[in-house]
């Protein structure tokens, strides 16, 4: 197992991909995406951000084609198993961000309140993956500091309640946006529509207003959790 920092430290886990059918691209063809986790070492514990690809009915696993890796073989890729995490936070519940949480039981997993309820009332995800033998999540309403430097921040948009996370390193900022955009071109284009908007540019693309909470953070690096691009801002904070 890794050792925990004082300071955040993330790695990035591979728990497989699945396949867009074109009616959900917007365009010809499908896209395959690939599903990501994030690990955060902290001096508190270790943090598992989203846990990949849950086993879903016959119609969803048809409409997707997922193909799964372990979340136990991504973890022990970088020296830890399921017994080892601390904190589980989930940026939202569909089955591909929530599928490993079942293997977690007991641990504390961290949902705004209007996702949870909003799973609960069915017809969003798959079920089982929601209630299970020891499932125990931790509510929030809005924006938390988690851990000493870890913020849940609420960006919703792809759901009402989905959540990024906000890490303070010495270095800057780093933000886990989960499915906050689908890629880091998306976040860049919202990010400059942002930008031209302070600097007085009229007629231009709206964009979601929690990005004003996210700048003020000045991130260094976001990442995304359908997209294994990264984005950086083109000049350091």
């Amino acid at each position: 197992m890794h050792s925990t920092s004082a300071h955040p430290t993330v790695h990035r886990l591979d728990l497989g991909y699945f396949v867009r059918p074109a009616s959900e691209t917007g365009g010809p063809e499908p896209r395959v995406e690939p599903a990501l986790a994030y690990l955060v070492e902290h001096d508190r514990g270790l943090l598992l951000f989203d846990t990949g690809i849950g086993a879903a009915d016959p119609e969803t696993e048809a409409h997707y084609r997922p193909r799964r890796r372990p979340l136990q073989a991504a973890l022990a890729g970088v020296g830890v198993a399921l017994a080892d995490i601390s904190l589980v936070v989930n940026c939202h519940l569909h089955f591909d961000h929530c599928g490993g949480n079942p293997l977690l039981a007991g641990k504390p997993i961290l949902v705004q309140d209007v996702e949870l309820a909003t799973a609960r009332r069915g017809d969003y995800t798959i079920d089982e993956l929601i209630d299970f033998p020891g499932a125990r999540y931790e509510q929030l309403t809005g924006e938390a500091e988690v851990w000493p430097g870890v913020r849940v921040v609420p960006t919703p948009g792809h759901t009402d309640g989905h959540q990024s996370l906000v890490l303070h390193h010495p270095d800057g900022t780093v933000v886990l946006a989960g499915q906050a955009h689908d890629f880091a071109s998306h976040y860049a284009s919202d990010h400059l529509a942002r930008q031209a908007a302070l600097d007085g540019a009229a007629r231009l693309p709206g964009y979601r207003r929690w990005l004003d909470r996210l700048a003020a953070f000045a991130p260094r690096r976001v990442y995304f959790a359908h997209d294994c691009s990264v984005w950086e801002p083109p000049h350091a904070p």
